[in-house]
């Protein structure tokens, strides 16, 4: 691979540096991850674990797969955004490993988590290699519509979903289950994108003033409509406030970006707190998650999970008790839910924040790609994506720490579930792409020297025209 590449106004533009700096991060990431499995082996049984090796072995070379990957395919990428995304999944990974030692010391959750984590970085993997220009997508608006809202309400198909701890976003055939709307954000993102595209001037012309602001026009509203219900349907049936809020959010700020006018996520958020009220009048699930929220000790026995998550972490404080010195497992769902509590508890408040900062940089790459985009379509999808992975930690850890209703959201890159996974690695083989094309240099028209001459298309290999 050339390491720079001159373009026709003699400016040198060198890249990589770019990819060096990843590579370094990429080797600080991956020794963290190990080092904090061999931590919890070593304080749970007082010697350096005899396979290190081959653990070590497997995630070293994931990981290398993951950058040569980016550093052959997309060069121009972000290079943030994978080693943070490698960092994360390796605590994920490691506090899984570490409360498997609580109850079984032989448990295969991190074993599977893997697994999962392997599958993942395939898929990001084959998106970097084969998808090196985003603006395909933008050709297939009303399929991925109609696909993504299929998925969102695939868990109410008598005999397919299955209520799982008071929700039902799952999806069971025969052994195995997944978790749909999690792909389901991915593909709704990419269609609302591509139908802001088309409709962006009609959705931005104004309607009545009202105190102030311009509404917009009362026959722009299906598609906030359309999503209003969806958004309701999954808070009354599903029963997961999260998942309601995540997907009427995503299209509300897609909104906003597309046509720059505030009335639209003022309208949204009039709308989606409308309906979250209405819901709590009437249906007992909701008054449940947000009385566990603002009375957590008004009913021990059901409020288990958020009462115990509070006091791991008062217990571990501000730097922790330590990996594998800590009491994670009295959590129920330690490994998914609250796998943020377990952090907070044995890495304490320090590392918990440190955790949401590894989640803000990503997010701030994420926009920084949108904003350098030199095409619509690329911003919103870019822009898009990272606000539904930033509403997605805000709402988990929100619910863990209680300055939100708990939900049924996993902790992106760290929950135990191969659905989350695998959706979030796509997620990021989605911005670096886009980072690619927005940070990528244009080779720039030169005046022909001969007016005269016949014209030829020139097509370089590979390319089009």
């Amino acid at each position: 691979m050339a390491e720079s590449e001159t373009t026709g106004s003699g400016m040198v533009v060198i890249y990589h540096k770019r990819r060096n700096v990843e590579a370094a991060m990429m080797l600080f990431a991956l020794a963290i991850g190990i080092i904090g499995w061999t931590l919890v082996e070593y304080n749970l049984h007082e010697e350096v674990p005899t396979n290190l090796p081959v653990v070590a072995g497997i995630w070293v070379m994931l990981g290398l797969i993951a950058h040569l990957a980016v550093r052959i395919r997309i060069p121009y990428a972000d290079p943030v955004i994978l080693p943070c995304a490698m960092l994360l999944n390796g605590l994920g990974l490691t506090m899984i490993h570490r409360i498997d030692q609580i109850s079984d010391p032989v448990a295969t959750g991190a074993h599977t988590q893997l697994m999962w984590t392997t599958i993942g970085m395939t898929l990001f993997v084959l998106t970097v290699t084969f998808l090196r220009d985003h603006r395909r997508l933008q050709a297939y608006t009303y399929i991925m519509f109609l696909s993504g809202l299929v998925l969102l309400l695939l868990p109410l198909v008598p005999g397919l979903g299955r209520e799982v701890m008071g929700a039902r976003i799952w999806i069971f055939i025969g052994p195995f289950s997944f978790q749909p709307a999690e792909i389901a954000k991915i593909v709704l993102a990419v269609a609302f994108a591509s139908y802001l595209v088309e409709k962006r001037e009609v959705l931005a012309e104004a309607g009545a003033r009202v105190l102030g602001i311009d509404l917009p026009r009362p026959r722009d509203l299906g598609p906030i409509l359309i999503m209003w219900v969806a958004s309701l349907l999954v808070l009354v049936y599903q029963r997961d406030l999260g998942t309601s809020l995540l997907f009427f959010g995503l299209f509300v700020m897609m909104l906003y970006t597309a046509t720059e006018r505030p009335s639209w996520p003022i309208l949204g958020s009039a709308m989606f707190f409308g309906g979250a009220y209405v819901g709590y009048l009437l249906f007992s699930h909701v008054q449940i998650r947000v009385n566990a929220w603002l009375f957590p000790f008004s009913n021990f026995d059901q409020n288990l999970q958020v009462i115990n998550a509070q006091y791991g972490m008062a217990w571990g404080g501000l730097i922790g008790t330590g990996l594998g010195l800590g009491r994670p497992g009295l959590t129920p769902l330690a490994r998914s839910d609250f796998i943020a509590g377990a952090i907070g508890e044995e890495l304490g408040t320090a590392g918990l924040m440190a955790v949401v900062m590894l989640y803000g940089l990503i997010v701030a790459r994420g926009l920084r790609a949108s904003l350098a985009s030199k095409e619509l379509f690329g911003k919103l999808l870019a822009a898009g994506l990272s606000f539904v992975f930033a509403l997605q930690v805000f709402i988990i850890i929100g619910g863990v720490t209680r300055l939100l209703p708990l939900t049924g959201l996993t902790t992106p890159f760290m929950s135990q579930g191969g659905s989350s996974m695998i959706a979030n690695w796509v997620i990021a083989g989605l911005l670096l792409v886009m980072s690619h094309q927005a940070r990528k240099p244009v080779a720039p028209v030169t005046e022909d020297p001969d007016p005269d001459r016949e014209k030829t298309q020139h097509v370089p290999a590979g390319g089009s025209a």
